[in-house]
């Protein structure tokens, strides 16, 4: 067989079907040429990867009709395009015809090219990622967007597509090559887990350089303003130079001054694919968008949602100091850097008795006189609830854990959810603490109603206000393969409409904000109340002497 570059073959291709190519066309062949065992491509909407994928397939089995894939797309029907793609590239393409290179038998969903000496596994076999393929051998198996919002709406929707994909590695032959070709639909991507495995990888987003400003009317960027727009949706505007801002160039720093102030700024580069994605074109799609995360995720690569986050863990405000008491004036106070702290809360949300719950979550949380509230500790407690020695005696367990926590922070109450596990916690605890002589009190809390209109009524409001802080010992605790914390993934995953999901942190952390009563900070004691005049008359002044002889 003659042996050809796969950007030779799909330049042939491309003149046959009258394509302009783009010069990062070429290096998605290259990278699709030689991306080894493991390969990772994403590229924004519109800019042709199914296309060249239907090209790469053609090829491969142009170089070794014995080449089996197995091209898994989100559904059996968005499979089946890129099974009829690649058949109409092979009849088409002038070197599958000079060396009689075509399918030879079978349907969309498998088929077999002249030449291979496979008679069960198909040369393409095309199914969804939710489809039953147990059964399938392939030297080479495709993930093409394979992570969209109906794959991952839920937990249970994202375990089971890592399920799906866990069965390839038994159906891919010893020595293949897996590809993974998409955008990312959430936080949580699936393209991030494949880059942390030691993936070959070619990313290209629409804009190479980008800069993100709020608030603002002017603005610095390192790199040459290009695309500049304001705002996200129908209401966004893609800004011209000379009419809506200004820019002047100091040394290597570019300063923008706009002629009005803007909530949101986007500074972009060049884009990728210019001839193609003209300003009037970007423009459209940009107020198409309906979220700022649904243009980050689906242009950017950004590993975000489509839709926008109801709780933003970013809007927490970080601090990495630790509470200090002090004695004044005869008495204790605590003071957290600068400002004194007036209350303390800890919450702690067992999960023992539970029947959908993983972690033992504790959040204790500081309050200042004027409303913040400091996420101070997250911890999820190990273990048994309780362990005694050979005497009966408490000497260890969550119960212990705890006591070691409210003894550091001179904690003077906690209050325990004793759902699902009735009154066994709170037991073991004050046990505890009197094994320990720690004076606690320990308050039951048994929580009724709806578990995430809870959690939005407590937080959103302090995380809005920009009244809820961070200690970083909570955001510098990545999950192991995770970039951020389990908190903050917990956060960024919060869907209200989901009854069943992760939120231990939450939950706890919640309750810890809402056991402390709002106070009216000193900041709002400054101005004297309005005094209305008094319009009631009175008997005047009267002296009288009294005599108590």
């Amino acid at each position: 067989m003659m042996k050809v570059s796969f950007a030779a073959f799909f330049l042939v291709y491309a003149e046959i079907m009258n394509w302009d190519v783009p010069d990062f066309h070429l290096d998605v062949c290259d990278f699709l040429e030689d991306y080894g065992t493991l390969g990772l491509l994403m590229m924004p909407r519109g800019h042709g990867k199914s296309t060249i994928l239907d090209v790469y397939n053609a090829w491969k089995l142009f170089c070794n009709p014995d080449h089996l894939i197995l091209h898994q797309g989100a559904t059996d029907p968005d499979a089946y395009k890129v099974s009829r793609g690649t058949e109409q590239v092979m009849e088409r393409h002038p070197l599958c015809q000079i060396f009689n290179i075509k399918k030879a038998r079978g349907e969309t969903q498998k088929w077999w090219v002249s030449g291979s000496t496979d008679v069960r596994h198909g040369s393409i076999h095309a199914r969804g990622i939710l489809s039953n393929v147990t059964g399938a051998r392939a030297n080479e198996i495709q993930n093409d967007d394979v992570e969209v919002p109906s794959n991952i709406g839920t937990p249970e929707a994202r375990e089971k597509l890592l399920y799906r994909l866990s069965e390839q590695t038994h159906i891919l032959i010893p020595g293949g090559q897996k590809l993974f070709v998409g955008t990312p639909h959430t936080h949580d991507s699936l393209y991030t887990r494949i880059q942390k495995l030691g993936a070959k990888c070619l990313i290209l987003k629409m804009f190479e350089k980008e800069k993100r400003f709020e608030q603002v009317i002017e603005a610095i960027t390192d790199f040459k303003p290009v695309y500049v727009f304001s705002g996200i949706g129908t209401t966004s505007k893609l800004l011209k130079e000379g009419e809506d801002y200004r820019v002047q160039l100091k040394g290597n720093i570019y300063h923008i001054t706009f002629d009005e102030s803007h909530y949101l700024i986007d500074v972009y580069s060049e884009a990728l694919w210019s001839e193609r994605f003209t300003p009037t074109v970007m423009e459209e799609r940009r107020r198409e968008c309906r979220t700022i995360n649904e243009w980050d995720s689906q242009y950017q690569l950004h590993a975000k949602p489509v839709g926008n986050v109801r709780l933003d863990p970013d809007k927490m405000i970080p601090y990495d100091c630790e509470p200090v008491l002090r004695r004044a004036n005869g008495k204790y106070i605590m003071m957290l850097g600068e400002r004194q702290i007036v209350g303390i809360t800890l919450r702690w949300d067992p999960s023992s008795g539970k029947l959908k719950s993983d972690v033992s979550a504790v959040a204790l949380v500081l309050h200042d006189d004027f409303g913040n509230k400091y996420w101070h500790r997250s911890i999820a407690l190990t273990g048994e609830v309780v362990t005694h020695d050979e005497a009966g005696n408490i000497n260890g367990g969550q119960v212990w854990q705890l006591c070691d926590l409210i003894e550091e922070f001179s904690v003077q109450r906690i209050t325990i959810e004793t759902n699902g596990i009735g009154n066994f916690a709170p037991a073991a605890l004050k046990g505890a603490l009197k094994a320990r002589r720690i004076r606690c009190g320990v308050t039951e809390h048994h929580s009724t109603g709806q578990k995430n209109k809870r959690i939005l009524e407590a937080l959103e409001g302090p995380l809005l206000s920009g009244l809820l802080w961070v200690h970083t010992s909570v955001i510098d605790t990545p999950e192991e393969g995770e970039n951020s914390s389990v908190q903050y993934k917990q956060f960024r995953m919060f869907n209200p409409a989901i009854t069943e999901q992760a939120d231990d942190y939450m939950d706890s952390l919640a309750g810890a904000v809402v056991d402390q009563p709002e106070r009216v900070g000193k900041i709002h004691r400054t101005n004297l109340p309005n005094e209305r005049p008094n319009w009631r008359s009175d008997s005047g002044v009267v002296e009288a002497a009294l005599d108590f002889d």
